[in-house]
């Protein structure tokens, strides 16, 4: 949701290291970019467009000489898609400017306030109200005074806001900058600009995420909620903007390269990581089993236990739900995060909550997990970065280590969650070293699977349903929320109308919808139950006109094109199924023209409720 980065230090082209930054970050958004850095007689200019910052070759960009630059993608919330709306934001003067990620709750009573002061704004956005407030804390005297005033004024500012924010500011005249957050993510990179250096120059970024400055280090400092970040003359200093406090913080080294958070010879985000899915597996697997008892204890000694995930990860909670009833024979409640605060009143100490996200940044949660931190329960997240504000503040982390994922559309983070916790499940059950050797043999056959034969044969499927306005998937048991999550994958990047049903509920409804040739999906469990009862649920489908496409791992006349799968997944099956689908709605898009990795209206990272 929206993507931040900024650099300080003494390297000369500033300006073209932020936009090649924001262009590892556009899968946050890509409605709009804009770029501001300091000249060398201390002025600011200010570049900024409609569109995506990918079609920019930043030629320009990179003839100007700037030791500090900020830069902002944007993602719309508040103010349609234009260039008086996109970042940065800046005050009448444009001495003071701003980038900010998230939403101002307040804004529009501090706007009516600024007017009345005389205040005049150029865009409909939230952000604009920021430089404004900034400039009523600034003095403009002098560079050094401007510096001290400047960090003032954030801290002033940052203070008044309300709702989730991180925002960068620079004023002119000031070597400075100053970042702020509460809520929304923002990570200070700390390099070497050269190894061969006899001195101890250091150079720093602040960014939304790690992969904006992977090419020049991996160290990193993490902001945490109502703090701040001063950058100036080769120092950093952190301080609490609410007590005025120096923080000290760690410097702490993150694992992944730069090459896994590119496309290497994919064509698009979404392929590489789909294709991932056969190592990824094994990465989510490879738990201490220390830890894997510890919290299959906690679960076992629970007083009431829930799964919250938003979106795909909403999903996989409810995938697990039924894990823990057909395995562990234990009672789960899936809720989806953003309605997690209705069911708060049976939270207790003894509550564990089970918060499974792969940002780690998404409000949803984030308030969710507030709620049960407040009741004294018990947070374990499951979630695909270690330095994310889930994995600081929960109680206990497990990483799904499936590495970067750029695509807006998660696929080998959504597998690697249902692996880790198929894998709990077994653990609770008493049966880890089976649970570990099924998942392990299923990464084994996801590889044999994933072949270019049996991708081009999805990529047959596609072509063939491509022009089909509406799609309809069923699934049983833990298949349904399988079902569920194959609509979203195939409406966020087809932009099909798909939808996912239990295949029983078809009579109570949504049969009334199939027509001649709609294609419906049916995704076929290995049990017997789960098989029989979905080939009967499709062939009421067929006999309505429906085109069946069947998932499965034996084929059955009602099939009018079968997509096999592995046999002997047993539990694993769901993890399976859905892989196929992911394909299918890859090549989908492709087929009809669509980006996958940048779908319309959506964005990674949910940053805003």
């Amino acid at each position: 949701m929206c993507g931040i980065f900024a650099y300080n230090g003494p390297r000369t082209d500033a300006a073209k290291i932020v936009l090649d930054g924001l262009k590892r970050l556009e899968y946050r958004g890509y409605d709009s970019w804009g770029i501001a850095w300091q000249k060398t007689n201390g002025s600011i200019s200010i570049r900024k467009k409609v569109g995506k910052i990918s079609a920019e070759n930043g030629d320009k960009l990179q003839q100007e000489k700037t030791m500090l630059a900020i830069g902002h993608s944007r993602w719309a919330t508040h103010g349609g898609v234009t260039k008086a709306n996109a970042h940065p934001h800046y005050n009448e003067f444009k001495n003071i400017v701003v980038v900010h990620n998230g939403i101002i709750e307040n804004f529009t009573e501090l706007k009516n306030q600024l007017k009345k002061r005389g205040h005049v704004f150029a865009s409909e956005t939230d952000t604009e109200v920021i430089p404004h407030l900034l400039e009523e804390k600034f003095s403009f005297k002098n560079s050094s005074e401007n510096s001290a005033d400047l960090i003032n004024a954030v801290r002033h500012t940052a203070c008044r806001l309300q709702g989730r924010f991180a925002f960068v500011a620079i004023a002119k005249e000031t070597n400075t900058l100053v970042a702020a957050r509460r809520g929304s993510p923002l990570i200070i990179g700390v390099g070497k600009p050269s190894s061969s250096s006899t001195k101890e120059e250091k150079e720093y970024f602040i960014a939304s995420d790690i992969p904006a400055f992977l090419p020049y280090t991996n160290q990193v400092h993490y902001l945490d909620d109502e703090e701040m970040v001063v950058i100036e003359n080769g120092n950093i200093k952190f301080f609490n903007f609410i007590t005025g406090k120096e923080v000290q913080k760690r410097l702490i080294p993150i694992s992944y390269t730069e090459e896994e958070a590119e496309k290497g010879e994919h064509a698009h985000f979404m392929l590489k990581e789909i294709i991932e899915q056969k190592e990824t597996l094994i990465r989510a697997v490879s738990q201490d089993e220390k830890e894997i008892f510890r919290i299959a204890d906690k679960i076992k000694k629970a007083h009431g236990i829930f799964l919250i995930g938003c979106g795909t990860a909403g999903k996989v909670c409810h995938t697990a739900e039924y894990f823990f009833s057909a395995i562990a024979n234990k009672h789960v409640n899936f809720v989806p995060a953003s309605e997690f605060t209705a069911f708060q009143n049976f939270l207790t100490p003894k509550t564990l909550v089970i918060a499974v996200s792969q940002s780690g940044e998404t409000a949803d949660i984030l308030e969710a997990v507030a709620v049960a931190k407040k009741k004294k329960s018990q947070v374990l997240a499951i979630v695909n970065n270690i330095g994310s504000s889930l994995a600081r503040t929960a109680n206990q982390t497990f990483l799904i280590k499936a590495g970067p994922e750029k695509a807006v559309a998660s696929t080998k983070a959504a597998t690697s969650q249902l692996a880790l916790l198929l894998l709990i499940t077994f653990a609770v059950a008493g049966k880890l070293n089976f649970g570990r050797q099924l998942l392990i043999e299923t990464a084994g056959k996801i590889n044999d699977m994933l072949n270019p034969r049996y991708i081009a044969h999805i990529a047959k499927l596609a072509e063939k349903i491509r022009k089909q306005p509406n799609l309809y998937i069923i699934g049983k048991n833990a298949n349904f929320p399988i079902a569920l999550e194959a609509a979203i994958k195939i409406q966020e990047v087809s932009y099909i109308h798909a939808e996912g049903f239990a295949g029983g509920e078809l009579k109570h409804g949504p049969i009334a919808l199939i027509e001649k040739n709609v294609p419906c999906l049916a995704l076929c469990g290995e049990d017997e139950i789960g098989f029989k009862e979905t080939i009967s649920n499709a062939m009421e489908l067929k006999a309505r006109g429906g085109y069946i496409i069947g998932i499965s791992a034996k084929n059955n006349p009602v099939f009018d094109f079968w997509l096999k799968t592995p046999s002997a997944t047993g539990m694993a099956n769901p993890i399976i199924n859905l892989i196929p689908v992911q394909l299918l709605a890859y090549h989908l898009a492709i087929a009809r023209g669509k980006n996958p990795d940048m779908p319309r209206n959506l964005a990674k990272s949910v940053t805003v409720k």
